[in-house]
């Protein structure tokens, strides 16, 4: 099924020139730094800009999903849950507000970030020195569409393999960290037997 018979998609604000961030008040924002390539949620603490008075469109409450249109890798994330306070989204970002009835936001990332769907996608990227996805290959993307139970387990599962893979990366580091204490701890220990002879 097509990205567009699932979500209403549209562009981020367009900032009229630099945004500088305030100390007080201003709107909380997210912009692409805000967006991991990995396709963690955001959040939840963004920078406040003055963005005056902006349409609702651009605001997301947590349910919908951004995607990053330029740079690479082009992948999408889920908002998660309700924020705090809605945030504006800032332009090269893309927002998709998914019909849940249909498709969770979870999941509509997951399908986006899959390898075939990034393929396809990049197939229509369009740029030289900064490559960019226009939006109508997006809403053009087909994705698998399962039923909401199923959709809900591959994001569980998804959700458990990537904490597994984060937990062994941990692992790694501590055990390369442990073995670097006790291989000094040798030398220095076989420094102080040859001095003493």
């Amino acid at each position: 099924m097509q990205i567009a018979d699932l979500c209403s998609i549209h562009s981020g604000y367009t900032a009229r020139g630099r945004l500088d961030p305030v100390a007080e008040g201003g709107t909380p924002a997210i912009q692409l730094r805000d967006v991991g390539t990995d396709g963690e949620a955001p959040g939840p603490a963004f920078q406040r800009y003055d963005l005056g008075d902006l349409s609702d469109r651009y605001f997301v409450r947590g349910g919908e999903v951004v995607f990053r249109s330029r740079g690479e890798p082009n992948t999408a994330t889920a908002v998660g849950g309700a924020l705090e306070e809605p945030a504006a989204v800032i332009v090269p970002l893309v927002i998709m507000r998914p019909d849940q009835r249909r498709v969770l936001p979870e999941y509509l990332a997951w399908a986006i970030n899959q390898p075939d769907a990034q393929r396809r996608l990049g197939a229509e990227a369009q740029g030289t020195g900064l490559r960019m996805i226009p939006m109508a290959a997006l809403e053009r993307l087909e994705i698998a569409v399962p039923d909401l139970q199923t959709q809900r387990q591959i994001v569980d599962l998804n959700s458990l393999v990537r904490r597994e893979g984060h937990l062994l990366r941990e692992l790694a580091t501590r055990r390369e960290q442990l073995v670097s204490l006790i291989l000094g701890a040798a030398a220095n220990n076989a420094d102080q037997k040859e001095t003493a002879r």
